[in-house]
């Protein structure tokens, strides 16, 4: 099977919002041709450049007519199947990310053969209606240029788009045209709610919103109302930006949002307040970030470091040591953990796990000496029964009688930071009796 992919494909997209200021964020995951050769597209905005992208935000549709075509809106209205444009959807049931979000959306198949012939463009317009607040449906319309494809293509083109909604019972209205207006129109009803086992999980949508799904990771983190009264937590952070797979050689979306998402709820929390930054990468054995003490994660700064990681290439340095990886993390380890002054209330490892041929000696650890703040490793695992070892950050934090926590499902993350926090602030008021106590 033969793979190729339309280098530079433009996009053109146009978000329109009826009650949000806001661009959904859609993956058009592959165009192919299942029989012979596929052609994969990522037409997606934090992919491929270059891109052309505009947005309007209109008003409520309960103040002012919408900005959009009237033949689009009657369709929309009539809430019937159309098919003359031949394509299937396939409604996405809102499911819980890492990020705290309930993320929907839908799956459309179009035959691969309606674009044959000369180049064409889809517009998708869709609704979401809140059915606690059917006067506040929220509009989205995307365009998407699509090449000349062959006359003898087979299969389907495969399209998908994403929307995060709080908890709540929503209808879809949905509607996708291409240039000769040549319509596929579909609707559907669909309800976000947490499982029984994650009720406590304390959601960042409220319910019955309607908002995009993100597709830049890496963008700057809205301001957090910090607890007042005392001095927030002063916090060091050491995540290992790699992927699950050891032998993987790309740091997959999945791993990078896992990974950025422990990041962001940590940062979120209103008790953390200052923050300091190691970003590494243990197949590199090179440190990719550092941000000293500050009052934010610079998640853009971060985001620009680590387009520079490049898996899979070994410098000749590294062919010539035999533990060179447990030599790199030996001397992390030893700056980050015993530099004297840095003296945060708590250091926090992050990441997959990092399985050596051998650990950081234990006399390495023993040198350091006593640490004055607890320890943490958010340990990020989507398949604990595939890998129930302890690896080599894990023995390091046990050694300093730190505390490790399995992140596999969104609960865990949400769970590990609140109980992190609880720890934290306990430790430091442990401190704050104890000096009192000494003088």
């Amino acid at each position: 099977m033969h793979w190729y992919k339309f280098p530079g494909m433009p996009i053109e997209w146009i978000t329109r919002l009826s009650r949000v200021s806001c661009m959904p964020s859609f993956r058009w995951d592959q165009i192919g041709l299942w029989q012979g050769s596929i052609a994969t597209l990522l037409l997606s905005a934090c992919l491929l450049a270059p891109i052309v992208s505009a947005q309007t935000v209109l008003r409520d549709s309960s103040a002012a007519p919408l900005n959009i075509f009237p033949s689009d809106l009657a369709v929309l209205e009539a809430g019937e199947v159309r098919k003359d444009l031949p394509c299937t959807v396939t409604p996405q049931k809102p499911q819980l990310g890492f990020d705290l979000r309930l993320h929907a959306g839908y799956d459309v198949a179009v035959p691969l053969n309606e674009f044959a012939g000369a180049d064409n463009v889809l517009t998708i317009v869709f609704r979401v209606i809140p059915a606690a607040r059917k006067a506040e449906p929220v509009y989205f319309e995307q365009r998407v240029h699509v090449p000349v494809i062959n006359e003898d293509a087979h299969g389907d083109a495969a399209l998908s788009g994403a929307f995060d909604v709080g908890e709540g019972a929503y209808h879809v209205d949905w509607l996708m045209r291409d240039r000769s207006e040549r319509v596929c129109a579909s609707s559907w009803d669909t309800s976000a709610a947490l499982q029984p086992h994650d009720r406590d999980v304390a959601l960042t949508l409220p319910p019955n919103d309607v908002e995009r799904s993100e597709g830049e990771q890496f963008q700057e983190e809205p301001p957090v109302q910090r607890v007042q009264g005392r001095a927030p937590l002063n916090v060091k952070v050491l995540i290992n930006f790699a992927p699950e797979d050891p032998l993987a050689p790309t740091l997959h979306e999945m791993d990078t949002s896992a990974l950025v998402s422990i990041l962001r709820s940590i940062s979120r929390d209103p008790h953390f307040g200052r923050f300091s930054l190691v970003a590494f990468n243990m197949q590199e054995q090179r440190v990719m970030y550092r941000q000293a003490d500050g009052d934010k994660i610079d998640f853009p700064a971060l985001g620009t470091a680590l387009a520079a990681l490049k898996l899979g290439t070994v410098n000749v340095q590294q062919l010539g040591e035999k533990h060179g990886d447990t030599g790199f993390l030996s001397q992390l380890i030893r700056q980050e953990v015993g530099d004297a002054k840095s003296q945060p209330d708590a250091l926090i490892f992050a990441g997959p796990k990092v399985m050596l041929d051998q650990n950081v000696p234990t006399d390495t650890l023993r040198d350091i000496g006593t640490v004055n703040f607890p320890m943490f490793y958010m340990n990020y695992n989507s398949d604990p029964q595939q890998v129930p070892w302890r690896d080599a950050i894990g023995r390091t934090v046990r050694f300093f009688h730190g505390v490790e926590y399995t992140i596999s499902r969104p609960r865990d993350l949400w769970y590990a930071v609140n109980e992190m926090c609880s720890q934290i602030v306990k430790s430091r008021n442990e401190k704050a009796t104890a000096s009192i106590s000494s003088q």
